[in-house]
């Protein structure tokens, strides 16, 4: 019995580290990865995107796809903070991941990232479904373009891609330019305009279309031009980041270093921009950017320092809130313009921007509307490209009491005369009329 208990503790005390370490809002950078391949073979070819993200701390660990004993948790808990798919062709993940499981790692706040390619299986075309695109429906279509293609060696190979139609924004790929055209060869896909939460990062030229390059095409594309997305990017409303491409050579060293001139320009560049591209938005992905949170909410009444339990209509009171940003190694004060405060009941009575101190600090002031019931302070931050906020504290508003309503209300004094007037005219009449007799 006692070697059992200490074999129990044991155990326990290995787990531990794996079970704890779990994502978490305060330190948001995601540590633990699991990276699953097709082929081990792929850790070598694809080693500087991996050395990449080992460089800035996280923790990878390599698995087959189909190995019978990977998991994503294990007692209930998750064991990693991010899921890498560079397993396009698997028909059927091992042990206990299945394509529920993924679902569910990211309904429960993970983040993932999927690289398709030609030989993508129905498996990964349905998770990537369930993330807001629809990959070309021919498993043997390819993204062509016979204009915005890559100069080669191999002349009319044009599946080769050099495109640098980037989403504009700073705060998904950084403040440094891409300056050299990313190469990409694989699968196109579009966007489900059902969904609003996945957008374009790297899309094709007006000039690309989707089909298959080994045969002529018999009827028109059905995927054509801007419309089809190269690489797409979810942020969930829980926060939980999504990366999606159809291709898993452009994470490849042969992509990162090969050298690369876009059909039609004369600038041939040393190095193509995916190395570049590829961080940035890896950065994005596990929440080295662009990761916002909120503490010290405050709310008091003009004057007065303490919370109160309670405000009486027409009371001015003070609200504030911090706000920073994750920069992937602290968090720093985070400066905009156009975070807002409603003070709530069925519908905003008020709508405040709240202003700031540059060091992380929004705070306003406002008068009580004259309604009294249960009010809610929410603060309902989403922008482009940043962790969304939502902060909500309930409140409840009373009238006056009775003996707090003022003795003589300014706006009746007109009433107040006139009866005055009169009292007194009664008085006058009665006086004279008593000693008249």
């Amino acid at each position: 019995m006692g070697k059992l208990w200490v074999i129990s503790i044991a155990s326990i005390s290995i787990l531990l580290p794996f079970l704890c370490n779990a994502f978490s809002p305060e330190s948001p950078t995601d540590r633990r990865l699991l990276v699953l391949l097709d082929d081990f073979a792929i850790k070598s070819s694809h080693s500087i995107y991996f050395n990449s993200l080992k460089s800035r701390g996280f923790d990878l660990e390599f698995k087959l796809a189909d190995d019978p004993k990977i998991a994503l948790q294990r007692y209930g808990q998750y064991l990693y903070d991010a899921l890498i798919l560079f397993c396009p062709s698997v028909e059927r993940f091992g042990g206990s991941i299945d394509y529920a499981a993924i679902i569910d790692f990211v309904d429960s706040g993970h983040d993932l990232i999927i690289a398709a390619d030609s030989n993508a299986s129905d498996l990964i075309r349905e998770v990537g479904n369930e993330s807001g695109v629809e990959f070309d429906e021919d498993p043997s279509a390819m993204v062509i373009d016979h204009i915005s293609y890559a100069v080669s060696e191999t002349e009319g190979d044009h599946t080769l891609i050099a495109s640098d139609d980037l989403i504009k924004s700073d705060v998904i790929l950084g403040s440094k330019r891409i300056a050299a055209p990313i190469l990409f060869r694989g699968i196109g896909h579009s966007l489900n305009p059902a969904n609003n939460l996945v957008l374009k990062v790297l899309s094709a030229s007006p000039s690309a279309y989707s089909a298959n390059p080994k045969s002529k095409l018999s009827t028109p594309p059905t995927l054509i031009g801007s419309a089809i997305s190269l690489v797409s990017i979810v942020q969930a409303r829980n926060n939980a980041r999504i990366l999606i491409t159809g291709t898993l050579s452009m994470f490849s060293n042969r992509f990162f270093r090969s050298g690369v001139q876009k059909a039609g320009s004369h600038t041939k560049h040393e190095k193509s921009g995916n190395e570049q591209f590829l961080t940035e938005i890896s950065k994005w992905v596990f929440h080295e950017r662009c990761h916002l949170k909120a503490v010290n909410v405050k709310h008091h009444k003009v004057g007065e320092t303490d919370e109160p339990a309670l405000y009486r209509i027409n009371d001015e009171l003070e609200y504030s809130v911090e706000i920073f940003e994750w920069s992937g190694t602290s968090w720093e004060p985070y400066v905009a313009n156009d975070v807002q405060v409603q003070f709530y009941m069925m519908s905003p009575y008020v709508l405040k921007t709240m202003s700031h101190d540059k060091k992380g600090l929004y705070s306003t002031s406002f008068k009580v509307p004259d309604v009294y019931g249960v009010f809610q302070f929410k603060v309902e931050y989403q922008k482009l490209g940043y962790t969304s906020l939502s902060l909500s504290k309930q409140i409840p508003v009373r009238p006056y009491r009775h003996n707090e309503y003022e003795r003589f209300i300014p706006a009746a004094y007109p009433y107040y005369g006139a009866a005055f007037s009169m009292m007194a005219g009664f008085f006058i009449f009665s006086f004279v009329h008593l000693y008249s007799k």
